[in-house]
């Protein structure tokens, strides 16, 4: 044993090959702590003092590699000054710089899962082998960041300047084909040949049969490229990035910045400049968003681990009302393994939630995500019927009949007495309360709200909703259900709308209330999407359905009288009345016309100023600043509201609920994120100011109590 610590063991095996083995203890993966890159310091200095050391073989104990940086030691880090920044990343470079110095051949046998801070460990050696099931890449840029572990100096000398910048920019995670073919790695082999092969070409290495000093020479030099070439590529790449990320998102420019700044540079100079790219964004509002976002995703994966133990596993489900959603619930359980009955009252819904299944699966098969055999098995897991016969053995019912209460209970009475006693029923309404749906039930205890969002194919998020009477069994199996379909389950306490709906139409109102006052609503659209929203308010509303709109509205403003009862006839009471009911038949605020591919695509429509133009003051130009304020104010203090109440448990699964609920800019975090950012004292001042448009922009008492101690829901 040459070295022994926590985190990495160097043995000798034979040949004179040195395996520094990455095995994090009392971890189920490794990844780059303190305590890590202390242990690889310590192990590369025992490397370097043992005379019998002929090769290095870099391996991993447990069955990912390196999962990249320990994310929840960024915090302290991250709090210093950028000079402090910087100065922490060129300590720990020193330690990649050690690896990459060895005096002889060094390999790296990637197993598993190499990311970040794990595939930069992989760069800093002379060679890289691969397993089939393995996958590298560089995702630094989905946390604001960029890689700062001489990613950005390693790859483009390996990889090229254009593959690189692809890498990094995108922050993909890549399988083992792409990797070869860009040159990421040298050989790609079978899981349970890795170590064998691996040990076969190192000692090639040693032998002198592969010139290791002639790579590790050109990763440590300047870039192979002309001043004309370099100013094509570079340029080129940050043009068309800057087109896709509006300017919201600063980590993929600042990285090309850093690799064009770095490319006349020899290694020690150009991991400099990536220094202080890295400590640039590490102080950006758009990395402690991001950031807060992965530690919140994570939360909410405990979170539902932790119900795994309470819950019954559903391994046959049924979807009540066909059509669009119940077809896109149908798919989505059975693309992910669990049978599901699929009834209707006739045969015209179970056709179209069939065509809807199909059409999906369909889709799958053409972009290559899926075999027609696998389609086939998934079609199979669907069962069409128009009777209750076959409900006998169902674990779990969604309810997704048209949105009425009436209907709903009376669908739900009958549903009960068709199901076992053990069967959880759920209802996928988006507003109505669910104590309110449990009220004939005989067992309450049983039901619960399971609300998806359209399309169900794409949006991530699953409300479940808990009734005062549903059982913490109902809700777990419900959770477990939801997690199976690959969705990402939010637990929130019944109220008019819940969590989504319930802050979403404060912002509605915001909007409205602009219009009122002469806005564009065009304009307000432009600056909502600038903001971040991938719609404004008006496309929004014309996507969701103007006629769903007015119903929610209405239920909310029975729930919430004191603030959500407009006194006022809205724009989109004009296009409800005018049946502009959106997208759904061509013309809401916007008319909708088919473009090339088939996809609606919005066009401004005079005649919907026309329509307006009796409820509407004269023309009025709002500032970007004024449009935000007053349709972020609401949203964010029903948010506050939500958590003050319990009806969603913290600020982190609050904010989750609105990225992956209603499209809320990732880079601004959620509402509380947002609030934070801005300082809970700010906001408060904000609202104040416009607190003469009435009771949704009235700050709670807590809000303010925050405001006064220097608050945050954050820390």
């Amino acid at each position: 044993m040459i070295y022994e610590g926590k985190a990495i063991t160097v043995t000798l095996i034979d040949g004179g090959i040195a395996e520094l083995k990455f095995d994090l203890q009392g971890e189920s993966v490794n990844k780059f702590n303190r305590v890590t890159l202390e242990d690889l310091d310590a192990a590369v200095k025992a490397i370097q003092g043992n005379s019998d050391v002929k090769g290095v073989l870099v391996t991993s104990g447990k069955d990912v590699f390196i999962v990249g940086a320990d994310i929840t030691e960024f915090g302290t880090t991250f709090k210093g000054s950028e000079e402090e920044i910087a100065s922490w990343t060129l300590e720990a470079n020193q330690i990649f710089n050690a690896v990459e110095d060895l005096e002889v051949p060094t390999l790296t046998a990637i197993n598993g899962i190499a990311l970040g801070g794990g595939f930069e460990m992989c760069l800093s050696t002379d060679l890289r082998v691969m397993s089939d099931k393995a996958k590298v890449g560089l995702p630094e840029v989905k946390l604001g960041l960029m890689p700062g572990f001489g990613g950005t100096v390693r790859l483009p000398r390996v990889i090229g300047a254009d593959n690189a910048i692809e890498w990094i920019c995108m922050g993909a995670e890549n399988r083992p084909d792409k990797a070869l073919k860009d040159g990421a790695v040298d050989a790609v082999v079978a899981a349970d040949k890795l170590h064998e092969q691996a040990v076969a070409m190192l000692k090639s290495a040693i032998a002198g049969e592969i010139n290791w000093q002639a790579r590790r020479e050109e990763k440590k030099a300047k870039l192979k490229l002309n001043a004309m070439e370099g100013m094509m590529v570079f340029e080129t790449a940050k043009g068309f990035v800057a087109g896709q990320t509006k300017g919201q998102y600063p980590a993929p420019i600042v990285a090309i910045k850093t690799m064009q700044k770095a490319a006349n540079s020899p290694r020690d100079k150009a991991l400099e400049a990536e220094a202080k790219g890295f400590a640039q964004l590490a102080k950006t509002s758009e990395s402690n968003a991001l950031i807060g976002l992965f530690m919140n995703d994570q939360l909410l994966k405990k979170k539902a681990k932790d119900y795994d133990k309470k819950a019954k596993p559903t391994n046959k489900a049924a979807v009540l009302g066909a059509g669009i959603m119940g077809g896109g619930i149908a798919y989505q359980s059975a693309l992910k393994g669990t049978p599901i009955m699929m009834k209707d009252i006739n045969e015209a819904g179970i056709e179209l939630g069939l065509n809807e299944a199909n059409k999906l699966l369909a889709k799958r098969v053409e972009k290559k995500k899926m075999k027609p055999a696998a389609m086939g098995e998934a079609l199979n897991r669907i069962r069409p019927t128009l009777s209750y016969g076959d409900f006998g053995d169902v674990d779990t019912v969604v309810e997704a009949v048209v949105e009425n209460p009436k209907v709903k209970k009376m669908v739900l009475a009958d549903l009960e007495d068709q199901v076992t006693e053990d069967t959880i029923i759920t209802s996928n309404t988006s507003t109505i309360s669910i104590d309110l749906l449990a009220e004939d039930l005989k067992r309450p205890e049983n039901f619960l709200g399971m609300h998806f969002f359209n399309p169900v194919h794409m949006m991530p998020l699953v409300e479940v909703i808990r009734g005062s009477k549903t059982s913490e069994e109902a809700v777990a199996t419900v959770v477990a259900y939801a997690k199976k379909m690959g969705k990402t389950p939010i637990v929130v306490n019944d109220c008019p709308g819940f969590l989504v709906n319930r802050v979403l139409f404060p912002y509605f109102a915001g909007f409205a209330g602009l219009v009122r006052d002469g806005g564009d609503f065009t304009k307000i659209d432009k600056v909502m999407e600038k903001f971040g929203f991938p719609m404004g308010p008006a496309y929004l509303l014309d996507v969701v359905g103007i006629d769903t709109g007015v119903h929610a509205n209405e239920v909310m403003a029975e729930g919430f009288p004191d603030r959500m009862k407009g006194d006022f006839k809205s724009a989109m009471e004009v296009m409800f009345e005018n049946e502009r009911y959106g997208q759904k038949n061509g013309k809401g605020f916007y008319v909708y016309e088919t473009d090339k591919r088939g996809k609606p695509k919005k066009v401004v429509d005079e005649t919907t100023y026309e329509l307006i133009k009796p409820v509407v003051a004269d023309a009025k130009e709002f500032d970007a600043e004024e449009i935000i304020a007053r349709c972020m104010i609401p949203m964010c203090i029903e948010v506050a509201r939500c958590i003050e109440e319990g009806i969603v448990d913290t600020a982190a699964e609050a904010d989750m609920g609105l990225i992956f609920g209603i499209g809320f800019p990732p880079f601004r975090g959620g509402a509380c994120r947002y609030m934070d950012s801005v300082g809970m004292a700010d906001f408060v001042a904000l609202c104040d100011k416009y607190a003469h448009l009435g009771n949704l922009y009235k700050a709670t008492d807590r809000m303010r109590e925050m405001a006064a101690n220097g608050e945050s829901y954050f820390g």
